[in-house]
């Protein structure tokens, strides 16, 4: 086995507790189910939000809607760069696997879909 990472990204309308929680669960969900993910293969999830967003970390979505608990989970605030998207949550999921870095599938959702469309499949 060796080590891969999958990336991710989505983006809120608005500064909301509830709404960075689903979007956060929706992405990681949507990076599992499409990459066929056991959730034991999961090594870590660093997650990172632009500066706009401040009412709850995403990690406390993936503990309590996704009830993955015992996965190592880090939080950042993004750097911010003048005209770079706002509202705008991004993960990097460490995982165990035989897959090829090719066969990964990097996820985009809502407005973060032009952030990297060398990765979207």
């Amino acid at each position: 086995m060796k080590v891969l990472a999958i990336r991710g990204a989505t983006t809120v309308e608005s500064n909301n507790k509830d709404e960075i929680l689903n979007e956060s669960t929706k992405l990681v969900q949507a990076i599992i189910i499409e990459n066929s993910l056991d959730i034991g293969d999961i090594i870590s999830m660093c997650f990172t939000m632009t500066s706009d967003l401040d009412k709850v970390y995403p990690s406390v979505g993936i503990r309590t809607i996704l009830n993955i608990t015992d996965i190592p989970m880090l939080n950042f605030e993004e750097k911010y760069i003048q005209g770079s998207l706002s509202m705008c949550i991004r993960v990097m999921i460490y995982i165990n696997t035989d897959k090829s870095k090719s066969s990964i599938k990097h996820i985009y959702l809502n407005n973060s879909k032009d952030l990297r469309k060398d990765l979207i499949k």
